[in-house]
């Protein structure tokens, strides 16, 4: 099909909600017509995105998020994780699978930073960078019809945040998920002092225009007017999308404690506790048991592991439990 053909849509959204963001865009996949591309511009406040196939307990520092009133999603393709705020801008061209053309995707995103006198690069890696550096990342979702690619545009993210938030131990975990790869970043700010995210956007419509030769229509999708995705926005905001898809790990526990050593290792399905292993040298023997007993079945975050720790009625082994609790609110 030539760009002549084509229909084209530029849709921006009102919402700094991650799960209206991400429902709103399987909305467009599933609804694109055979002779349309859409381009979509959306942001996410204080907001963690990590891959399909990825454990958040293992990319992600979910307390800390959580204590910053951020949030958590999971989307649709794959990759690693990433962190959003108003300093960033994120893209996604969607369109049918014959239309379909990474290269020319991306050299809109290239063209629109040359706008701004940034030379930038698409590594092999599905980055964007200038001199090694990367500003952003990119996934695609391959549909049964219909495709998208979207991708982050680092504009003035607080890195801060993002090194805090995506930084996590992984040394007591062990996975078969995705692992996130670690690039060194930069802002677009820090190229250009200019560019704004007013100005970015502005760019990248006369980029997408220009490449694909299109008068494309521009619409704005408000959030409190969009009923036609309240099952997408149920499901991307659910404990059973963004925990409960995770892939089995196994995590340990270990410490020395008053009492004497504690290991206590779980295996975690589907975002529950399904295997409890308890070890220990202590002297009172039904404490393991215990520990075993209260876990096993519980959804593996941590409000839901420290009830059933505390209300364990055994009263030969409640300092121990006290200070196992103790030390499982700091270490969780």
């Amino acid at each position: 099909m030539s760009n002549r053909d084509l229909i084209g849509r530029i849709i921006y959204s009102n919402s700094f909600n991650p799960w209206f963001n991400l429902a709103l865009e399987e909305y467009l996949l599933e609804n694109a017509k055979d002779n349309e591309i859409i381009f979509y511009l959306w942001q996410n406040a204080n907001t963690v995105v990590i891959g399909s196939n990825q454990n958040p307990w293992k990319e992600c520092n979910i307390e800390a998020l959580n204590n910053e009133e951020g949030k958590l999603a999971r989307r649709l393709s794959g990759g690693g994780a990433v962190y959003h705020d108003m300093g960033n801008l994120n893209f996604t061209f969607i369109t049918s699978k014959d239309n379909f053309n990474i290269e020319k995707q991306l050299s809109v995103i290239i063209d629109a930073v040359g706008k701004f006198n940034v030379e930038a690069l698409f590594s092999g890696r599905n980055d964007i960078e200038v001199e090694g550096k990367k500003f952003s990342g990119n996934a695609f979702y391959y549909g049964e019809e219909n495709s998208y690619h979207h991708g982050t545009l680092l504009l003035d993210v607080d890195k801060s945040k993002l090194s805090r938030y995506l930084q996590v131990s992984k040394e007591k975990i062990q996975s078969k998920g995705i692992d996130s790869v670690k690039s060194r970043v930069v802002n677009l700010k820090e190229l250009n002092s200019d560019i704004d995210i007013s100005s970015l956007k502005k760019a990248l419509v006369e980029s997408f225009k220009k490449i694909y030769n299109l008068n494309a229509e521009e619409f704005i999708a408000e959030e409190e007017k969009f009923n036609e995705i309240k099952e997408l926005y149920k499901k991307y905001s659910s404990w059973q999308w963004i925990y409960g898809e995770t892939p089995i790990f196994h995590i340990k526990y270990e410490k020395r404690l008053s009492f004497g050593s504690i290991d206590i290792n779980l295996n975690v399905s589907k975002g529950t506790i399904n295997e409890v292993k308890v070890y220990s040298d202590a002297l009172k023997t039904s404490l393991p048991y215990a520990i075993e007993k209260a876990l096993k079945g519980i959804n593996f975050e941590k409000a839901s592991v420290l009830i059933p720790l505390k209300n364990i009625k055994d009263e030969s082994i409640k300092k121990e439990i006290e200070e196992i609790v103790l030390w499982l609110q700091e270490d969780f």
